[in-house]
């Protein structure tokens, strides 16, 4: 048994039918909870897919700026040779 965190019901969930970080959803409010242990069943609300979405598009803008600005300390660095 394991506790929904959102709305406190009892759900029946077998340790030895889940791995850790599958999602389940609560059958009292509808929830959608991952696995978070499983000695006890340890239940979390599961994070949205559009604030998955959004960590990684923003990780993405990070890459992209970082070899941005290793381009322009090349360009700099080949105006300095050119001299």
């Amino acid at each position: 048994m394991a506790t929904c965190p959102e709305c406190d019901a009892e759900i029946e969930v077998d340790e030895f039918d889940v791995d850790k970080g599958d999602q389940l959803s609560c059958p009292e409010c509808g929830s959608t909870l991952e696995v978070t242990g499983l000695s006890p069943v340890e239940l979390d609300v599961a994070p949205d897919e559009d604030e998955e979405e959004e960590d990684e598009d923003e990780g993405l803008e990070d890459d992209l700026s970082d070899e941005t600005d290793e381009n322009e300390e090349e360009d700099e660095e080949d105006e300095d040779w050119e001299e």
